[in-house]
């Protein structure tokens, strides 16, 4: 199965997951989807996450959800760079997801780190996505 949004794919299996009350979601494996975990991990928005293999021998990663008395962690998972319409921001413009209490999560030069990480290390770049 060919996937032309493979970010969104995984966030879509993540919100999916969570309004199921999953504990674990796989999704098909990719660099890029790792980094993006590596970051929601560091946040503390999932327990974390570990590769697998796929009855077909395909490589996966197993995301392991995170609740709070019975609710998901993640409360608004929203894709902004879309392979229609990608959105670069310099490093002034990276916005702050309400208020600062959610995270932008950026691909810059220097990898995909969060939006204050990309502010600390003054780099700007695409921003696949939005936590709160």
């Amino acid at each position: 199965m060919s996937v032309n949004d493979p970010v969104g794919d995984m966030l879509t299996r993540i919100r999916n997951a969570q309004l199921r009350g999953k504990s674990t979601v796989r999704t098909p494996a990719s660099k890029l989807r790792a980094w993006v975990l590596d970051v929601l991990k560091d946040e503390g928005y999932i327990r974390g996450y570990e590769e697998a293999t796929s009855t077909l021998g395909m490589p996966e990663l197993e995301i392991s959800l995170k609740y709070y008395e019975g609710t998901p962690v993640i409360r608004e998972l929203k894709r902004v760079s879309k392979p229609g319409r990608r959105v670069y921001m310099s490093v002034k413009d990276i916005p702050s997801v309400r208020q600062g209490l959610g995270v932008s999560i950026v691909s810059t030069s220097k990898g995909v780190m969060s939006d204050a990480a990309a502010r600390s290390a003054n780099v700007g770049g695409e921003v696949l996505c939005t936590v709160f």
